[in-house]
This record gives C-alpha cells, sequence and structure tokens, in this order.
C-alpha cells in the first residue's frame, strides 16, 4: 500500500510539475487584434457608447482590462514598430506615418514577434494595416509572416478625397498619392478605389483571420489582426449601415465588434479558446478634428499625434481562461512595447538578440497584487522629441510644439478640422487625481520634477532628444528603401 501511495504522489507531482510548463510543451495560439484610431473611450467597457460592443465587453469580462495602457507612440507606424520589435520606435529609426513613398521602413534585422514564434515552430499571418515598409524587401512575408492579405498603409493614403470622390488635381498632396492597394503576399490582388470598397475591409479581413485560425487548428499559430479602421475615412458594410442608431462611427464600432466575436466563434468553435492568448488593443488616440467621424476620449486630454494622455494612452484587454483572472482590471502602467517580450516568455521563444524596450508583464496577468514590472514610460513623437516622462502617478511634460484639437471646432461627416500646433508648457501632473492633465502641479513638487527630469536624462543619453539636440547612444538605423513605388 505503501508503495502505491508513493507512486501515486509521484504521478500528482508530474502532472503539476508539467502542467507549469506549458510554454515548452504546449505553447499556446495567439491573437493580437490591433485598431487603428481607436480611442481611450470608445469601447463600452470604457464608458464608449450609445452604441453596443457586446464582444469586447465579454473579453473585458473574461479577462483582463488595463487602465494605464500605452501605445508606443501616438501615431501609425511609429505605434505599430513598437508592438512588433518590443522597442521605443525611435530606437529603431521609424517615425511618424510613412508615406507610400517614404525613404525608410522597419529594418530587416529587427526580429517581430512574428519571426520569434516562427522559430519556435509557429504559423503566422499578418491580416489587415501593415505600415511599416510598402515595397517587397518590408513587406509582412520579410518580416515572419508566412501568410499577408491587407493595406501596406493608412486607408487615406489614397487619391480620393474627403467626400469620396477622385482627386485629379496633383497640385493637392491628396492628389499624388498612388491607388490604394490591397495585397496578398506581396503581390497587389486589387486596388481599392471608393468608400464602397472601403466598406467591404473589415469584413474581408474577419474572413481571412477566421480561415486562417481554422486552417492551422492543430497550432500553434500567431495571427496578427490589424483593422484598418476607425481610421478615416470610416465605412460600413450593408449589413451594419444605420444599425446602432448612433450614427455612421456608431455602425462601424457595432461591425467591428462583431469582427471580434467571429474570431472568438471561431476560436470556440475549432476547440481553440483556452489555448488561445487574446489580445485587444489600439494604436493610438482617436483622429478628433474629424468630429463624428472620430471617437473618445473618456476625458482623457487631447489625442492622436499628441503625447497627453488621449493620444497615447489606449483600451487594452488580455484574455486567456484559466491564465488570466476572469473580470479583473490592471491599474498598472503597461505598453505596447511589453508584449514582445510577454508572448515570448509565455510561448517559450527566444528575445531579440539585439536591445529591446519592452518588459515581460507576464506577473500583472498573473494577477499578482504587488507587481510593478513597468516603473516608468517614455513619451516620444516627431523624429525624436522626448515630450514627456511618466514614473508612478506623476508625469513630467517638457516644453515642445504639439497638436491641439482645443481651439476649433471638429469637422464633420469626413472633413477634418484645424489641427494647429501650438507651444506646450514645462508642467507636471498627477495623473491619479488629474487624468485630464489640468493642472500643473511642479511648484508643490519640486522633488519629483528632480526626479524625473534625471529619468529623462537617462532617456535622453540612450535613445537621444531632438528638443534637446541630444543624439542617444543606442539608436539603430531603419531599413533604406531604394526601389519607389
Amino acid at each position: 500500500m505503501k508503495k502505491s501511495f508513493l507512486a501515486a504522489a509521484l504521478l500528482t507531482a508530474v502532472i503539476l510539475s508539467v502542467s507549469f510548463i506549458p510554454a515548452k510543451d504546449t505553447p499556446p495560439n495567439v491573437i493580437i487584434i490591433f485598431m487603428d484610431d481607436m480611442g481611450y473611450g470608445d469601447p463600452v467597457c470604457y464608458g464608449g457608447g450609445p452604441y453596443r460592443t457586446p464582444h469586447l465587453d465579454g473579453l473585458a469580462a473574461q479577462g483582463m482590462r488595463f487602465t494605464h495602457f500605452y501605445a508606443a507612440q501616438a501615431v501609425c507606424s511609429a505605434s505599430r514598430a513598437g508592438l512588433l520589435t518590443g522597442c521605443y520606435p525611435n530606437r529603431i529609426g521609424i517615425h511618424g506615418a510613412l508615406s507610400p513613398r517614404s525613404p525608410f521602413a522597419l529594418h530587416n534585422n529587427e526580429e517581430t514577434i512574428a519571426e520569434l514564434l516562427k522559430a519556435r515552430g509557429y504559423s503566422t499571418a499578418a491580416v489587415g494595416k501593415w505600415h511599416l515598409g510598402s515595397t517587397e524587401p518590408f513587406l509582412p512575408l520579410q518580416q515572419g509572416f508566412d501568410e499577408y492579405l491587407g493595406l501596406p498603409y493608412s486607408n487615406d493614403m489614397w487619391p480620393v478625397h474627403y467626400d469620396g470622390k477622385p482627386i485629379k488635381d496633383t497640385a493637392n498632396h491628396r492628389g499624388r498619392y498612388p491607388p490604394l492597394p490591397l495585397i496578398e503576399g506581396n503581390t497587389t490582388k486589387r486596388i481599392i478605389q471608393t468608400l464602397e470598397d472601403q466598406s467591404q475591409l473589415t469584413s474581408l479581413y474577419t474572413q481571412r483571420a477566421c480561415r486562417f485560425i481554422r486552417d492551422h487548428k492543430k497550432g500553434p499559430f500567431f495571427l496578427y489582426l490589424a483593422h484598418s479602421m476607425p481610421h478615416v475615412p470610416i465605412a460600413v458594410s450593408e449589413k451594419f449601415r444605420g444599425r446602432s442608431g448612433a450614427g455612421l462611427f456608431g455602425d462601424l464600432m457595432e461591425e467591428l465588434d462583431a469582427s471580434i466575436g467571429e474570431v472568438m466563434r471561431t476560436l470556440k468553435e475549432q476547440g481553440l479558446e483556452d489555448n488561445t492568448l487574446v489580445i485587444f488593443t489600439s494604436d493610438n488616440g482617436p483622429w478628433l478634428n474629424y468630429g463624428n467621424h472620430a471617437g473618445n476620449t473618456a476625458g482623457l486630454r487631447e489625442g492622436k499625434g499628441t503625447s497627453w494622455e488621449g493620444g497615447q494612452r489606449v483600451p487594452c484587454i488580455m484574455r486567456w481562461p484559466g491564465k488570466i483572472p476572469a473580470g479583473a482590471v490592471s491599474n498598472k502602467v503597461a505598453s505596447t512595447i511589453d508584449i514582445l517580450p510577454t508572448v515570448a516568455t509565455i510561448c517559450g521563444a527566444s528575445m531579440p538578440e539585439k536591445k529591446i524596450d519592452g518588459l515581460d508583464i507576464g506577473a500583472l496577468l498573473r494577477g499578482e497584487k504587488d507587481a510593478v514590472p513597468r516603473e516608468h514610460f517614455a513619451y516620444y513623437y516627431g523624429v525624436n522629441n522626448l515630450e514627456a516622462v511618466r514614473k508612478g502617478k506623476y508625469k513630467l511634460v517638457f516644453p515642445h510644439k504639439g497638436r491641439t484639437y482645443k481651439k476649433n471646432l471638429p469637422g464633420y461627416d469626413g472633413f477634418p478640422g484645424p489641427q494647429p500646433n501650438v507651444d506646450v508648457p514645462f508642467a507636471l501632473y498627477d495623473l491619479s487625481s488629474d487624468p485630464g492633465e489640468t493642472l500643473d502641479i511642479q511648484a508643490q513638487f519640486p522633488e519629483v520634477v528632480k526626479a524625473l527630469e534625471a529619468l529623462a536624462d537617462q532617456y535622453r543619453q540612450a535613445l537621444g532628444d531632438d528638443l534637446r539636440k541630444i543624439k542617444g547612444t543606442e539608436r539603430r538605423e531603419p531599413g533604406k528603401v531604394t526601389a519607389k513605388r
């Protein structure tokens, strides 16, 4: 009997030990759903409405909702570079929103999440907006993805006016854009010419994403689903037009939410729900000068293209049944640059050979209450301007020129209003009591200012700062584009 008891105890110990090393034996599937210009306050579970987002709300109920989660930068290409490489984008030479004829792109020597997971045996796919290089040497298939279907850059980079009519005047910079290609693999599949064409993008991306899941249900797989919207121009399929009762933007939010529902339904049908980590977030805040075609920041200051909270703090939900506590809320600071090291650790993949800035936030996902993996964060913008730093609840803003949406009325029905640059003064904010960044408290807390200045100097030494004319010692060159589209 003693031998039987001992054998049973040993067997139990073995089973338990195996269950704690899933990354090596049964690596999970990973899905990143990346929205374009979706504001912090757009999902209903973050205060949005009066439209409905039941699938997003369901993700939050079943997983963890982050309240202090940051995009790598408050603009398209830079943000995507940060997500996929785990680096502040200025470390790897990426800034702004790359035009169709940009002379630089994400360097092929930078290791993406897709490359790390592919080396681990994962099948990989990118669906949707890319925006890290629009010529073949820099498209997704050359950056670790087995499959790609989507637009190579933003859906407003086309020779079409805000009213949907073609622009024939090449004096207008928009009229000099090339036709907008829908690319499959490395080849243009067709040209997106009209708003009606754009209205099919969300469903097209969703169908391809679900097909990839079904085709690779034996796993493991990594799916990067990067929707082109709610970036303007916004358009919805016929099925969702007028459905929300909250205008075209509300209709679009319901269609994007339904897309997430389709992905989750496909996972369930294929028996993959419990072994799939789903991460939902956005590349930056809303483009507020588009008025009723833009989202909201839930009261955070300003929006896209700024280093204010409304530009860079974004919604984020992570779901993995049995691993991430259901209905959890994290108020700790985290960022898209933390996704790569976190996913690599969970999946048992190697880390990039070159230095990155992201941190493993697995302790947050496990619900460890005292975990603080990211103590500080740097807000870079432009080519290499250090515009603010945050540590704990305090944020120090440095003098710079920055856009504002507060001096003019926004546009309406697809047309933009002005977004002028203004002088932003030196200031200190307590984000715990003043998330709208309205009250400068630097005079009350000079010791906090001094500590954050010292922190900023560390970033400047490593990554540089054009505002102080400091180059930095750790920056790397982007890829050079030689072929012109």
